[in-house]
């Protein structure tokens, strides 16, 4: 549920917008850049943009992307695409592997 206030800040935008007064905005066209945390420190900052910078991904989101690969890959085979018994069982179980080991990560 909107607020008056909400409701009059979208109307004024929208009219600001239909008047053109966004069309020659600095940076107008690029992408924001959000590299600025600003609850750390400047030298956890630096750490990070170096880690950033080095290609390094953290463990947790490392986990995430193999658990979604392999929860794309149950839905599939589920669905009958190619994958046994076996194998779906298989897949299950290192599923279940990354989910707890996820979990005792996060947990620390």
């Amino acid at each position: 549920m909107s607020s008056i206030f909400d409701i009059l800040a979208e109307q004024r935008i929208a009219d600001a917008l239909k008047r053109g007064e966004f069309d020659h905005l600095p940076g107008a066209g690029r992408p924001l850049v959000f590299d600025d945390e600003l609850f750390q420190s400047p030298e956890q900052r630096m750490a990070n943009r170096i880690l950033k910078n080095a290609g390094f991904v953290p463990q947790e989101v490392l986990l995430r992307r193999e658990i979604a690969a392999l929860r794309k890959a149950l839905a599939s085979a589920e669905e009958g695409e190619g994958v046994d018994e076996a194998g779906t069982a298989q897949l299950r179980r290192r599923l279940g592997m990354l989910v707890v080991t996820l979990g005792s990560l996060l947990r620390r």
